[in-house]
């Protein structure tokens, strides 16, 4: 017995940040963000907490789904630009929905949402609950120094959301870490003691682009071959592939190593940004709703972020 997604839903914020725009305030162009990133614009937010995203992803997941809150046993939300430490992101849109059950967050950078799907799915399995409200959400534009250009280009905001039962469509996954901060690192509160004597690090986004870059091609290929085995599908017989939205160059690397045509993978990056837990959520929506699956089409998601982490899972919808 695995799971089944019940429905989906993304929200992003109205606002949207061009390369032009971010011309004017950092040393940067169109042409230098489109070539190495491959983004055109992505969503900032301007009044919406990452919380406030969650919700109005998730409620639009609940009414794919068709199911009320009351239905929902368990919300498990991934973030890491969460303005608060407590109240969580999971118990923000738990209180709002108007939700019973138990609701937590988990950190895994941009592949939590991935580790989520993983935890949710674990807890159905469990025999203790039937329903799960799954959610990854970022506000990037809070933590991203937005005088770096090699990290303020990247970033966008948005959440997306997941309703998940009891099933049969959810084949294999893989879940990795390599503990470490040399290659991405995201300080956090530093708070003010004066007992503590090491160095205070501003809470920005700190990434080694090469060292990452080469991280994800690797990872992702590796990742999305291993979920392929484990279920006895061939990568010929995969339908899409929703990876993390990092980097076009990063995916369109992946896709020459594992042979998949490039037309197999959903990219929005190019309007959206990298919305790190948000991401393959978003994304994964998007097809969802396309009206392109068809039933029996495999699906395979895939993520990689700090941590180092990385993740993916094969569906069938």
């Amino acid at each position: 017995m695995a799971i089944k997604i019940l429905g989906t839903g993304a929200y992003v914020p109205p606002l949207v940040v061009t390369n032009d725009d971010l011309s004017k305030m950092v040393e940067t162009s169109d042409e230098w963000i489109t070539q190495r990133v491959g983004v055109s614009e992505r969503r900032i937010s301007t009044d919406e907490t990452t919380a406030d995203m969650a919700i109005k992803a998730a409620k639009s997941a609940l009414e794919s789904a068709s199911v009320t809150p009351g239905d929902i046993d368990l919300i498990v939300a991934a973030s890491v630009s969460n303005e608060l430490l407590c109240p969580t992101v999971a118990g923000s849109v738990q209180r709002a929905i108007g939700a019973s059950c138990p609701a937590f967050d988990i950190n895994s950078a941009c592949s939590g949402f991935l580790f989520a799907l993983e935890t949710a799915k674990n807890y159905i399995l469990g025999g203790n609950y039937k329903n799960a409200l799954v959610i990854g959400a970022e506000r990037m534009s809070n933590i991203i120094d937005w005088t770096d250009r090699s990290t303020c280009v990247i970033f966008g905001d948005g959440a997306g959301a997941m309703v998940i039962t009891k099933g049969e469509n959810y084949l294999a996954s893989r879940l990795y870490t390599s503990g470490g901060n040399e290659v991405i690192e995201i300080p956090g509160f530093q708070g003010d003691s004066p007992f503590y004597k090491k160095e205070k690090k501003k809470s920005y986004v700190f990434m080694d682009g090469q060292e990452t870059f080469k991280f994800a091609v690797s990872k992702m290929v590796e990742d999305v071959k291993y979920v392929a085995d484990k279920a006895g599908v061939s990568l010929e017989d995969i339908d899409y592939i929703v990876p993390h939205q990092a980097n076009t160059r990063i995916i369109e690397f992946a896709a020459k190593r594992l042979k998949i045509a490039k037309e197999k993978f959903i990219v929005n990056i190019q309007k959206l940004g990298n919305t790190s837990a948000a991401s393959v959520a978003i994304a994964f929506d998007e097809l969802y709703k396309s009206g392109k699956l068809k039933k029996g089409d495999k699906i395979a998601i895939c993520a990689f972020g700090g941590g180092l982490s990385s993740a993916a899972c094969l569906i069938e919808y």
